[in-house]
């Protein structure tokens, strides 16, 4: 059974940083893309960012570029999402995902963890 489990979220102020961590279980992921989403409360879910766990290559959705650094480790199995310069507007639950395909789209990927909630205080 494959398990993602997301750690390291909190309240935090404005220009704060945090270090998401996501546990994964059940399966290795070398053939996956490893992502972020993140919603926000009356909002769609909504990419953040994701790592191909082969190559280690990343994309990232516009409004953390430059802000928010996703990296693996391929011994402990797990994916980090590096948040610096934190804003209110990144207040959200924000949910580890894992999928077979390069994409931005919730829908193309087939495990979730539970969500861990990141708060930013102005």
């Amino acid at each position: 059974q494959v398990q993602l489990v997301e750690s390291g979220g909190g309240l935090v102020q404005a220009g704060d940083s945090l270090r998401l961590s996501c546990a994964a279980s059940g399966r290795t992921f070398n053939s996956y893309f490893v992502g972020w989403f993140r919603q926000a409360p009356g909002k769609e879910r909504e990419f953040a960012a994701h790592i191909n766990w082969s190559d280690r290559t990343t994309y990232y959705a516009g409004s953390v570029k430059g802000r928010f650094t996703i990296s693996r480790d391929n011994a402990k199995n797990t994916v980090y999402l590096q948040m610096n310069t934190l804003r209110p507007e990144d207040t959200a639950v924000y949910y580890c995902a894992a999928g077979r395909r390069w994409s931005t789209m919730r829908n193309d990927y087939e495990y979730w963890g539970q969500g861990t909630q990141v708060t930013v205080s102005s």
